[in-house]
């Protein structure tokens, strides 16, 4: 029993203002393309999943999303910790997944492979939530378009090799 309380530890303290807080910080950052945020209301989960890419789940993940782990986080003790803290069910594959969340970007899988959504319904597309271990320190890329005042770089480390040229690739099926 001990063992499974620990699991299940690590949630959001007040889950409908924590959610919203995380939430709002989302939006915010989705505004404003490559621009860091905090996320200021954490879950502490004691199971191998980022504080941060937890306190996500836990804000946008139900029971109408299907979740997929990659191999690193395909682990009961994920399953069990995201089901309770947020009712998620699991996708077998990638391209089933409205969200995936990968803790190795270098096995990561292309971006072809997850849900693509179409012109029409681009929500249908899958939300990777990627944990990098920083925003400074690896291969700069370069943004620019909306939500973005002239051009704007950030350098994460932990990106899949592979990214930039797949993300164009992507950019060109939806212009």
């Amino acid at each position: 029993m001990q063992r499974e309380s620990i699991v299940l530890e690590g949630g959001f303290t007040d889950p409908v203002i924590e959610s919203q807080a995380v939430f709002r910080a989302l939006m915010d950052a989705m505004a404003h393309p490559a621009r860091a945020y905090r996320i200021g209301h954490h879950a502490a989960p004691s199971v191998p999943i980022a504080a941060t890419a937890a306190a996500v789940a836990c804000a946008v993940v139900d029971a109408d999303t299907p979740v997929w782990l990659d191999g690193a986080l395909a682990i009961d003790a994920v399953r069990t910790w995201l089901g309770f803290h947020t009712g998620a069910r699991f996708a077998n594959s990638p391209g089933e997944a409205a969200f995936a969340l990968i803790a190795d970007g270098a096995g990561m899988p292309a971006l072809q492979r997850f849900a693509q959504g179409t012109e029409e319904y681009p929500d249908r597309s899958s939300t990777v939530i990627l944990q990098l271990s920083a925003l400074d320190g690896g291969d700069a890329l370069a943004f620019e378009g909306p939500g973005i005042r002239t051009r704007a770089t950030i350098a994460p480390v932990g990106l899949p090799a592979e990214f930039p040229t797949q993300w164009r690739a992507n950019r060109a099926r939806f212009p």
